[in-house]
């Protein structure tokens, strides 16, 4: 069993959905090493979230952004209000989507089905560089 854990950085994205699988593949070449195994995602953020979803059409990322919105709007009476109007919906947000996937990695590539990819969502308009620590294992 080889075991390998690395931290991902990703640059300041603006708010949305943002297709984030090759970017990941890219700073795990091991998982080209691997028959059988697992990958494991942690972001480090509360205002941020992973998620999988349909990788074909632009048009998804952009419904979702407005379904999350919807869901988590600004002008609600949110009490924790001292970081902006987008914080305290930012972490509303993260809390429904999550902050961690895991995929099977089959034959040297991520077992993902053939429309989905893997989203870093960005809740913040003025957001940081994101971290996530990759734990990759298998044989």
């Amino acid at each position: 069993m080889n075991w390998t854990q690395r931290n991902l950085q990703f640059s300041r994205k603006r708010r949305g959905f943002h297709l984030v699988t090759r970017d990941i593949v890219d700073q795990l070449p091991e998982i080209g090493d691997l028959r059988c195994g697992m990958l494991h995602l942690f972001l480090q953020h509360t205002s941020a979230a992973l998620t999988l979803n349909e990788n074909a059409d632009p048009d998804v990322q952009v419904d979702l952004e407005a379904s999350m919105n919807a869901i988590a709007p600004e002008s609600f009476p949110y009490i924790h209000t001292c970081e902006g109007p987008d914080d305290m919906p930012a972490h509303v947000k993260s809390s429904l989507l999550g902050a961690s996937l895991m995929i099977p990695v089959q034959d040297g590539h991520l077992a993902l089905g053939t429309w989905q990819g893997i989203y870093l969502v960005e809740h913040r308009n003025h957001a940081t560089p994101r971290r996530v620590v990759a734990t990759l294992w298998g044989e």
